[in-house]
């Protein structure tokens, strides 16, 4: 019999998070899986969950809840031999992994697509010692964004994100940055960097249209200098899909980056605060199996 193994973050979706277990664990159980419901309860639970799911040779891990959680949940393939297919429901604010997959934000709907047989084999980032499933930030702002509270993020959604991310932008300086990738160098001050596996960040599913989460490529934005009005601007060529051409901004793809600071620059992944500079990033090309919703 097959085994399945649901990760549950039962403080997402406030007080529906049970009731999506449930309904998960009988959508599985129709589906032919002996069901196993782990709940986390302090950080680093869904990724221990998840490693034990690996060992034990789990046919499928079902991540229920946030960012948070899926990020957590995906560092538990790390290193290991056997990978268990991945199923998402989303229970977060921004869910830009689910997102990026066509995964209904609906979490009922989610839950149903269990039931698909259509599988996605995606990329995965690298960054030092951990994974990542969508995005690394480097800078004042990426630092801001682990402090949005829950209340802001409740009330507005993704533009909480945004709304901090302006502010810090008018507010900070820019870092000074050595970034090296591939065989190439880039050397200067910027208050923003961006690495990115897939089309979506902060939610908003146009910043690089063209990516693929199969591409074996980290899509890079290096902002180089937004004074009010060129904020203004890079908003808008934001929310058009047009950042990468903005006069001051650097975009390039690569399957390996390194970059430091002389500063002590923060970092955030996938929406959890990061390491400190330096960091070094690349891409395990294909590296997991996503369930997603049936092709029409």
């Amino acid at each position: 019999m097959r085994q399945a193994m649901i990760i549950i973050n039962p403080s997402s979706g406030k007080e529906e998070a049970g009731e999506y277990v449930r309904y998960a664990e009988r959508v599985l159980a129709d589906q032919g899986y002996l069901v196993t419901i782990k709940e986390t309860a302090k950080e680093l639970d869904a990724t221990r969950y998840c490693i034990t799911a690996c060992e034990e040779c789990y046919d499928l891990v079902v991540s229920i809840g946030g960012d948070g959680t899926l990020h957590e949940t995906i560092n538990g393939l790390m290193n290991q031999k056997q990978h268990p297919k991945l199923g998402v429901v989303p229970l977060g604010t921004v869910n830009d992994f689910a997102r990026a997959l066509q995964i209904p934000l609906n979490p009922e709907i989610a839950i149903q697509t269990l039931a698909s047989s259509n599988v996605k084999t995606v990329d995965i980032g690298c960054l030092n010692d951990r994974l990542f499933g969508n995005v690394v930030a480097v800078g004042s702002i990426a630092g801001s964004l682990s402090s949005v509270s829950i209340e802001e993020k409740t009330k507005l959604g993704s533009l909480a994100y945004l709304k901090e991310g302006l502010k810090q932008l008018t507010s900070t300086s820019p870092h000074p940055l050595v970034i090296h990738y591939d065989e190439k160098t880039w050397q200067g001050d910027s208050p923003l960097f961006l690495a990115v596996l897939t089309n979506s960040v902060g939610g908003f599913e146009n910043l690089i249209p063209d990516a693929a989460v199969d591409d074996g490529l980290l899509h890079c934005f290096i902002i180089q200098d937004l004074s009010i009005l060129n904020t203004i601007t890079a908003s808008i060529s934001l929310l058009l899909g047009s950042l990468k051409d903005h006069k001051d901004v650097v975009y390039f793809t690569a399957q390996n980056v390194t970059v430091s600071s002389p500063e002590a620059v923060r970092t955030n992944v996938d929406g959890e605060e990061g390491p400190i500079l330096p960091i070094t990033l690349s891409v395990l090309p294909r590296h997991i199996q996503v369930i997603v919703p049936e092709v029409d």
